[in-house]
């Protein structure tokens, strides 16, 4: 076609075009937008670098321009060209001037930021380099740029001492912790060599069987137990297991870094505990005990523990035997084991009872002495004195010692004849001698009751005399409670005195150390009992006094009575004679007037 015989349409306004009014074609617009992907701000999608200078970088994501980004964001890899795909940060479709605006560094934090948390959650071994040390730790760098801390305690399972020897290395980290307030990792190395050691158990102990005979090096001792190493898993020896004979501690019998033969006794494959045994590879020290031993032999030993209730021999290593307190001496009264015994101490017994079958044996110290009580009815004679000691109290009463193995005891109320006496330690101390006298004697259930008041005269048959009912006595108040107060008589003796008893004549209360006369309403030599009163001293002299004047005046109602019974009778003997007789002479007198 040739363009200059194309002549232009007559009818066109060419003075709109000068007027910018030329009509849009709005479905071109709309087809040449849909060319374009479609965009959202703040996410990360792949773009392509169109090209690359010391200042920046030019990347097309596809949109309806490009994207320029800096050249620093890309220096982490010197080998990036034009062409090369990246990914991108979508900050904003347009800024200001127009331009589209992208970021490949937030693009590299939040992928990283995304990884993270996936290894996180599905406890992925992930890969850093150790960038510096810090305090208590190490700064690691994970995904290029993430910053995680390695606490000192996460980097090996044993403490480490120098944390500069892994600066500047790759090393392997699980994710253990995530703060996404504050954006903190926290990894750890130690996680993944307990992850292996723990799959190293899982192996040994799914091959282990109970008896089984292992080789293994002695890796800590405790007070309980010595922990040895089987080769990659743990196990340990209690301190029972470690020998048949009684030991303090372990290291009295294995030491550190000591190879030895172990038995498997038990293990729990889900726990990963092992049990092992030392003691168990020899044989039991009771197959060496002698075997034409019996019980009533004597037997020699060394005392190797003693508790609350007796004291272990240990005949021969491994093999021991009980002697019980109550087989330590021949008396009643129990006492410490202490106080016959000491650890170390060599001793002879006898052998009282032997199971083989159990391994038990119980051994008596007592039955090498003449029993004391064969003959204790000849040599402590009911009336008989002695002088004992005192070895313990009760609130009944004092147990005293007359020899080793005789034990007696004095009840309280054999104290004393006029004090009464609350506890006994108010009367006598522990370990002081003590005169007494022997008022029964039991020797089948060997029991001795002896006395101490009995070596004076019953005062009571005195006071009998002394203190007889409605006598009155000068006493000093001791002691006040609820229901009256003690009241010291005469010669130490102590009454008592109801509260009721204890007003004075102008109605106050007697007070204690308050020294008043004092009645005996009540005398009981039987319960050494003695009632008084204060009260009665007056208010008896009061009733006494009225008394008298009731009797007096009964004296005189009686006379007057009298008198007029008197009158009467003389009244009832006149006669009517008598009457007349008086009448004739009042008569006779008048006519002689």
């Amino acid at each position: 076609m040739n363009y200059k015989d194309v002549q232009p349409d007559p009818n066109f306004d060419w003075g709109a075009i000068d007027k910018k009014e030329v009509v849009k074609d709005e479905s071109m617009d709309k087809a040449y937008e849909e060319t374009f992907k479609s965009l959202t701000e703040q996410e990360v999608i792949e773009g392509t670098i169109v090209s690359i200078n010391e200042r920046e970088a030019v990347v097309n994501i596809g949109y309806k321009s490009d994207g320029v980004i800096p050249a620093s964001e890309l220096r982490y890899n010197p080998e990036l060209k034009a062409g090369d795909k990246i990914e991108v940060y979508v900050e904003s479709k347009e800024d200001s001037n127009g331009q589209l605006q992208l970021s490949h560094k937030k693009a590299r934090i939040l992928k990283s930021w995304e990884r993270v948390n996936e290894a996180y959650d599905n406890q992925e071994i992930i890969k850093g380099y150790v960038k510096s040390r810090t305090k208590g730790g190490l700064i690691v760098t994970i995904y290029d740029n993430i910053e995680a801390f390695l606490p000192g305690s996460q980097i090996d399972v044993r403490p480490i001492k120098d944390y500069d020897v892994y600066v500047d290395k790759e090393m392997e980290f699980k994710v253990v912790k995530i703060n996404h307030e504050y954006k903190n990792v926290v990894v750890s190395h130690k996680a993944l060599i307990e992850d292996e050691i723990e799959a190293q158990k899982s192996e040994i102990i799914s091959k282990l069987e109970k008896g089984q005979v292992l080789e293994g090096t002695v890796k800590n001792i405790m007070g309980y137990g010595a922990f040895v190493d089987l080769g990659g898993v743990d196990g340990l020896i209690h301190i029972t297991d470690l020998s048949w004979g009684r030991i303090n501690h372990p290291d009295e019998v294995v030491h550190l870094d000591e190879k030895l033969n172990v038995v498997i006794l038990d293990f729990d494959e889900a726990k990963h505990r092992i049990q092992l045994g030392l003691k168990q590879l020899t044989p039991h020290p009771w197959s060496n005990l002698d075997p034409d031993l019996k019980e009533g032999d004597h037997v020699k030993g060394k005392v190797v523990l003693i508790t609350d209730y007796g004291a272990f021999v240990e005949i021969i290593p491994g093999v021991e035997g009980l002697i019980h307190v109550s087989e330590m001496s021949w008396g009643q009264h129990l006492r410490s084991p202490q106080d016959f015994l000491e650890v170390g101490q060599e001793v002879e017994s006898v052998i009282l009872s032997l199971n083989r079958e159990e391994h038990k044996m119980s051994l008596g110290l007592k039955q090498l002495m003449p029993d004391p009580w064969l003959n204790v009815t000849e040599k402590y004679p009911i009336g008989s004195k002695h002088t004992a000691t005192v070895r313990n109290f009760t609130s009944f009463g004092i147990f005293v010692e007359l020899e080793e193995g005789v034990d007696g005891l004095i009840h309280i109320s054999d104290l004393s004849w006029s004090k009464k006496i609350k506890h006994p330690a108010e009367f006598t101390k522990i370990g002081e001698k003590l005169d007494v006298i022997v008022l029964d004697v039991d020797a089948n259930a060997r029991r001795l009751s002896l006395g101490h008041k009995q070596l004076e005269e019953n005062p009571w048959d005195v006071y009998e005399t002394v203190f007889p009912v409605g006598s009155v006595h000068q006493g000093t108040i001791t002691s006040m409670n609820e229901k009256g107060a003690v009241v010291t008589l005469p010669y130490g003796v102590e009454a008592f005195a109801y509260s009721r008893q204890l007003e004075k004549a102008d109605k106050s209360k007697a007070r204690v150390d308050e020294t008043l006369d004092f009645k005996v309403v009540e005398f009981n030599k039987d319960n050494k009992r003695i009632v008084v009163s204060h009260t009665r001293t007056f208010q008896d002299a009061e009733d006494e006094a009225r008394a008298k004047a009731e009797n007096e005046e009964a004296k005189k109602d009686r006379a007057a009575k009298k008198s007029v019974k008197k009158i009467n009778e003389q009244l009832e003997k006149t006669t009517l004679g008598d009457v007349f007789g008086n009448l004739l002479n009042e008569q006779l007198d008048k006519k002689d007037e």
